[in-house]
């Protein structure tokens, strides 16, 4: 029995949405009873307690795209010419350093951002590998590094058409071994989808296999959709359509799709997504980053389309893409008035109902019955905190390093800034003598 009490819990739950002084029951991966902290206290006298110390208790941040295996791009020289577009930087530094990486790479490059995950209040994150020469088992080293841990993780293998087809169908494989490993496992801390880059680099007959291969595996395509000008310039060219299209036309879409980006998508397009109930999801950050243009969530969300929020492997912070994605949209439209519902409405609730899609417990809210994913955030607000303003102090007050203690499944993987069974300092000194001698094979 865990409690954590004398908080102010933000809970998610319409019902309850602050309850000061508060205090979370937990008995082994769930939430059973929430309430007033000395209530509690007496009524589980043998239960461990964590003082929140007056600090604020709120689920843990979900990241619905990620990547992972960039890790070790970071300080790192390019001798590639300068990016001028999204494919220049592509096949200047992504695929680059996706043929370079080694089963052991794969464990750190993954291991690293997973704590930083933790240590900025990520509990679940989706992530979308690549690494064309060390395919076979490159998911299962992802989901060693998330068990050692403790994050909740969905994890596909980046499918394309660039190195190959021996290296095609090994990515096909490995995402329908891991599915159906996950399947068997049967466990709401682990998941598989189904990886594909993007349309531009899967061709016709590549995407027939994906489509024969997922049947029956009750998941979903994970693929980027939009992101650059060329992603629809190439598929127009050899196809005659746009990307949306051309995944609708295939019967890729469903209700467990997620389109990453959906920046270049015709009005037409949104409405096909609307239609088979697909998940968009938004990377304010990356879009900013590699200049790829805004994605037009103002109008899906209007549309009613499922909008998640993720990183794209900028950040481990989802406090970053949510200060981002607020202001990203304000500076497109030259309106200061948007933006303040629907970013806070993609993270907070969206991504959790995105989870949900795939995995069998509640996520991301504070309630009796729900998987306890739970952090505890340093912020001693200057004004009164309700329910009608806790967005904007968490947007104005609050990053992702004022996370003080990470509790996800039930289990206190942070606490006091300090991760529980982790020797971080191995980890990171390993991880420097391996990324230095990847540098030389870049």
């Amino acid at each position: 029995m865990l409690l954590i009490g004398n908080g102010k819990l933000i809970t998610r739950d319409d019902a309850r949405p602050i309850i000061d002084n508060g205090c979370i029951a937990v008995s082994g991966n769930k939430i059973i009873e929430i309430g007033l902290t000395e209530e509690l206290k007496k009524k589980y006298k043998d239960g461990r307690f964590i003082d929140a110390k007056g600090r604020l208790v709120m689920p843990g941040f979900i990241n619905t795209h990620m990547h992972y295996y960039s890790t070790f791009a970071r300080g790192m020289a390019n001798d590639s010419p300068p990016a001028k577009n999204l494919m220049d930087i592509l096949t200047g530094l992504w695929w680059r350093l996706d043929k370079v990486l080694t089963p052991e790479d794969i464990y750190y490059s993954a291991i690293v951002p997973m704590i930083d995950e933790v240590r900025n209040g990520v509990t679940t994150a989706f992530d979308h590998h690549a690494s064309a020469y060390s395919v076979k088992g490159s998911l299962f080293k992802i989901a060693e590094a998330a068990e050692k841990v403790g994050i909740r993780s969905s994890l596909c293998y980046e499918t394309s058409d660039r190195d190959g087809e021996k290296i095609t169908d090994e990515g096909i494989a490995e995402n329908v071994d891991f599915i159906k490993y996950c399947n068997d496992k049967k466990d709401d801390m682990i998941k598989g989808m189904f990886g594909l880059h993007a349309s531009m680099t899967i061709s016709d007959k590549t995407l027939e296999k994906c489509m024969d291969a997922i049947e029956n595996l009750n998941t979903g395509f994970h693929v980027h959709t939009g992101e650059g000008i060329q992603d629809l310039e190439i598929t127009k060219q050899k196809y005659g359509k746009g990307i949306v299209q051309r995944w609708y036309d295939a019967g890729a879409l469903s209700d467990k799709t997620i389109l990453v980006h959906c920046i270049h998508v015709s009005d037409e397009e949104l409405d096909l997504i609307k239609e088979k109930n697909a998940i968009v999801v938004h990377n304010p950050e990356s879009n900013m980053g590699n200049a790829v243009g805004v994605s037009p969530v103002l109008k899906m969300y209007k549309k009613g389309i499922l909008l998640g929020l993720g990183t794209d492997g900028y950040t481990a912070d989802m406090m970053e893409s949510y200060k981002v994605g607020n202001i990203i949209h304000k500076h497109a439209t030259g309106d200061s008035t948007v933006a303040w519902t629907e970013i806070p409405e993609m993270l907070f609730y969206n991504n959790r109902k995105i989870v949900e899609r795939f995995i069998d417990g509640k996520i991301g809210i504070l309630k009796e019955g729900a998987l306890a994913d739970i952090i505890i955030v340093d912020y001693n607000a200057p004004t009164p905190i309700n329910e009608n303003n806790i967005n904007s102090h968490l947007l104005f007050g609050i990053n992702g390093r004022c996370v003080d203690t990470t509790i996800i499944n039930g289990k206190v993987i942070m606490e006091n800034r300090k991760l529980v069974g982790v020797d971080e300092e191995r980890i990171m000194a390993r991880s420097r003598e391996l990324a230095q001698e990847l540098w030389k094979r870049f």
